[in-house]
């Protein structure tokens, strides 16, 4: 198999969304909904990227890897076997709750899965902040006495961002996206999301959004305080290296090349600045693109560009 495969986006409304999709990458989106997510590539039972274009056109990615899983994703992959990631982007138009997934350790407990996700900053307004982490000295009981005084904000590690800064953010870590950041997430394929706190806001339903106090405070990582991002920079490098994947950032001006080896593993490619050429493919800002284990391409780029490379998660 050598092609490069694209899949139809699946876009979710959200509360917090908006319509910076449209203006930033070019999207057509659903007529007026608060467009939060799009899911580029999920492999899920309530959700199926699909192939959109080329040979395998209109093939669900579990349809593609069930048929032909040994060309995608490398010989040893089982056929049944899920996609391993969840690529998005996100639209926070407004701060999203303040979470936390579960780590592996109580996931299975609490019936959820774990989530360790990654962070890329296409685009940011004035001001924009993320929230990750605790603040130094905080603990369980500081932290359960703040959720109910509503004070919850000053116990939070909060951080100034700017376009082409990252930060991983782990399973356990409490988190949030403040309003004003166009974010690229690579994450491990999950949906599992406990709401500690919203800012006292309502749902697109009019109503209070549920929240998960109990299985937030059994989850997050109280030892966990004030992580450091990936600033944005000029050059080529990892921006995150986990047990569930591993991301760098290559770097390309104008007609410069980077050759992708066949035969090693899949790869994600996904271009969050400029336009590059793989293949016989032009992808755009914005487009993440499945590169399958058996094939090797050739990137180059058709304006200057940052394109993230995704490696190390099929096992």
């Amino acid at each position: 198999m050598r092609d490069v495969l694209l899949f139809q986006p699946i876009y979710q409304e959200r509360v917090w969304g908006g319509r910076a999709l449209e203006s930033a990458l070019s999207r057509v989106l659903p007529a007026g909904a608060p467009i939060g997510e799009s899911w580029e590539i999920v492999d899920r039972p309530e959700a199926q990227s699909v192939v959109r274009a080329g040979k395998y056109a209109g093939l669900s990615l579990r349809a593609l890897l069930t048929k032909h899983g040994a060309a995608v994703m490398g010989p040893a992959w089982p056929a049944e076997k899920t996609f391993p990631l969840l690529v998005k982007w996100l639209d926070c138009h407004e701060r999203l709750s303040l979470q936390v997934h579960p780590p592996a350790a109580v996931a299975g407990e609490l019936k959820g899965e774990p989530k360790t996700e990654n962070w890329y900053i296409a685009h940011t307004g004035p001001g924009a902040q993320l929230i990750v982490g605790l603040k130094r000295g905080m603990t369980r009981a500081k932290f359960e006495q703040a959720v109910a005084d509503q004070t919850v904000e000053a116990c939070v590690h909060r951080f100034p961002v700017a376009a082409g800064d990252s930060i991983l953010v782990h399973s356990g870590q409490v988190h949030a996206i403040d309003a004003g950041n166009l974010i690229l997430e690579i994450q491990q394929n999950s949906d599992t999301t406990y709401r500690v706190y919203d800012w006292g806001r309502m749902g697109l339903d009019g109503q209070p959004r549920q929240m998960h106090l109990a299985q937030s405070l059994r989850s997050i990582d109280w030892h966990d305080f004030e992580p450091v991002p990936v600033r944005a920079a000029p050059t080529s490098g990892v921006i995150a290296d986990c047990p569930e994947f591993s991301i760098r950032r290559v770097v390309l001006g104008a007609g410069e090349r980077a050759h992708i080896s066949g035969g090693e593993q899949p790869r994600l490619l996904s271009v969050v600045s400029g336009r590059v050429r793989c293949a016989d493919t032009i992808l755009e800002r914005g487009e993440n693109a499945l590169l399958p284990f058996a094939a090797a391409f050739t990137l180059v780029a058709e304006t200057t560009s940052i394109v993230l490379v995704t490696e190390n998660f099929a096992g």
